[in-house]
């Protein structure tokens, strides 16, 4: 079984390991964490584009998860989180040709019409490892932010 491990929210990132990790369980199969801009790129491969790839999801708040890739789908940078700005920046550093995934047009590369992660593209990914048999490791959420919510502070005192 294979699963997208982000980058992402919080809460999908957890609701979809968990119900991937107790259903893999169910059945006594193992399952396999990949990257999910990785299984977008996966996609958007599938025909090599004419150079470097870049693959742009919704990071919220104003800002994009991106990795870049060669045109046989190999990450070459990232994953990072950044500005649609910065990240259009880099993309011209790296000579990239296209954009796909959900903010793909908020970097200024023409965009291919994969969105986000497909089946197909997580188990391209996985796949390498699915044939060896290898053992898969931890699922572990692929976060590129430190989260929102604090542990409550000390309580303040009312009186002396």
């Amino acid at each position: 079984m294979v699963v997208g491990v982000g980058p992402g929210p919080f809460t999908g990132l957890r609701v979809g390991m968990v119900t991937a990790a107790a259903l893999a369980d169910g059945l006594g199969l193992p399952v396999h964490g990949v990257c999910s801009l990785d299984a977008i790129a996966a996609d958007a491969t599938a025909e090599p584009p004419a150079g470097p790839l870049l693959v742009a999801t919704d990071a919220r708040r104003r800002e994009v998860y991106w990795a870049a890739y060669d045109p046989l789908g190999r990450r070459t940078e990232g994953p990072h989180v950044s500005a649609p700005a910065e990240a259009a920046q880099r993309a011209a550093a790296l000579g990239a040709v296209a954009a796909a995934g959900d903010m793909a047009a908020a970097v200024g590369l023409p965009a291919l019409p994969q969105q986000s992660p497909s089946p197909a593209g997580l188990v391209a990914v996985a796949a390498p490892a699915l044939r060896a048999g290898t053992a898969p490791a931890p699922l572990e959420p692929l976060y590129l932010r430190r989260p929102d919510a604090m542990p409550p502070g000390e309580r303040k005192k009312v009186s002396a």
